[in-house]
């Protein structure tokens, strides 16, 4: 059986192999210790039997206004854990707490525009194509900034996609 809790500083130790698919972006510690004492709330895993890691996510809330909004830094699954729906199960648990907690208008992550699966998943999860971002990853690859508005929104304005490619430079950072 599968146990989904907040992510704890011993799990830095315990979750390498998770992060081993070309896909994942990595971060060095500091980064997952900001998340862990900043957003504790955004940052899950997912444990098997005998505590082995299946998976995780880390996120955050930022932005002002209409732009207040949950967002997904990484959500990666191991391999061998996949198909079992257990990254829609961590993202539906970020939406809630964007959501129902956090009062956010919508939840917004970035993707590599040739990680076709992810993409496809997270199309199906409610997400659209808001932007696309020229080389976001490293300088050299496209990203798909994908959003999915929630009930705060009602009108659906945070979703409505850019008629063009916008530049690392022209991202609104909190």
């Amino acid at each position: 059986m599968t146990t989904i809790r907040r992510f704890c500083c011993n799990d830095l130790l315990r979750f390498a192999s998770v992060n081993l698919d070309h896909l994942t972006e990595t971060f060095n510690m500091s980064f997952y210790m900001t998340y862990l004492a900043r957003w504790p709330d955004y940052f899950h895993v997912a444990e098997a039997p005998g505590n082995r890691i299946m998976g995780y996510i880390m996120g955050k809330v930022e932005g002002q206004g209409e732009s207040w909004h949950g967002h997904v830094t990484a959500v990666t699954v191991a391999p061998e854990y996949r198909r079992q729906q257990l990254a829609k199960k961590l993202m539906h648990l970020l939406e809630d707490i964007s959501d129902k907690i956090d009062k956010a208008y919508f939840v917004d992550l970035f993707v590599r525009a040739s990680n076709i699966p992810a993409i496809k998943m997270y199309e199906k999860l409610g997400y659209i194509v808001y932007r696309r971002v020229l080389r976001y990853y490293s300088g050299e690859e496209d990203g798909l900034d994908m959003r999915k508005a929630l009930s705060r929104d009602v009108e659906k304005k945070s979703v409505i996609p850019l008629k063009r490619p916008v530049t690392p430079d022209e991202l609104e950072y909190d």
